[in-house]
């Protein structure tokens, strides 16, 4: 089992595990009533960079293991990926802005965007996870987009909950790192190997 969680696999407890690290610094560093830059505030802030940066690459892992055999199924299935990379996108973003103040005053996100890109990414997980636990054979089981589902919920109640709210998403994912990627016979056909049916 502990082969099966390396290499590839290991991005989807690796983000989580930062998430946790940085919601953990995040309440160190609000100890003295506010949160600015400092080392427990920068640190965290590059873990959260490093965890988001990983998130998009579990973005990636997923839609590698959804299985779309039909079009409807592969547009659903790439857009929610696109989605969710967005978010992502946005996320990054973000936390380079709060660390770079610079930045963050010659080029912040769009405010608009600011609530759209987490809802983006959010959304963009669940529909992958929840094609994963409709797949037949099933690939997860129902409690893993769940949990994920109220670590997110939890984020945006109070963002003291970061760390409860990183190791639900943790738990929902280890199924994702336990599921063996397709072979190529097993892959989500792309519109050209479906052209050749």
């Amino acid at each position: 089992m502990t082969s099966k969680l390396a290499g590839n696999h290991s991005p989807s407890l690796i983000a989580p595990l930062l998430l946790v690290l940085y919601g953990l610094l995040r309440l160190v560093d609000g100890l003295d009533g506010t949160h600015g830059p400092g080392l427990a505030w920068n640190l965290g802030h590059t873990l959260f960079f490093i965890g988001f940066a990983l998130f998009g690459v579990v973005t990636i892992r997923l839609r590698q293991l959804v299985p779309a055999a039909t079009m409807g199924a592969r547009l659903v299935a790439n857009v929610a990926t696109a989605v969710s990379l967005f978010g992502v996108g946005c996320f990054l973003w973000v936390i380079l802005g709060d660390l770079f103040t610079d930045l963050d005053t010659a080029a912040p996100l769009p405010e608009p965007l600011e609530m759209i890109g987490p809802l983006a990414f959010q959304l963009g997980w669940l529909t992958l996870l929840i094609m994963m636990v409709a797949a037949k054979p099933r690939l997860l089981p129902a409690w893993s987009p769940v949990l994920v589902f109220v670590g997110f919920l939890l984020f945006a109640a109070n963002l003291d909950l970061l760390p409860i709210g990183a190791l639900l998403l943790l738990a929902g994912l280890i199924p994702v790192a336990r599921t063996p990627k397709p072979t190529t016979a097993e892959a989500p056909r792309t519109a050209g190997s479906a052209a050749h049916r």
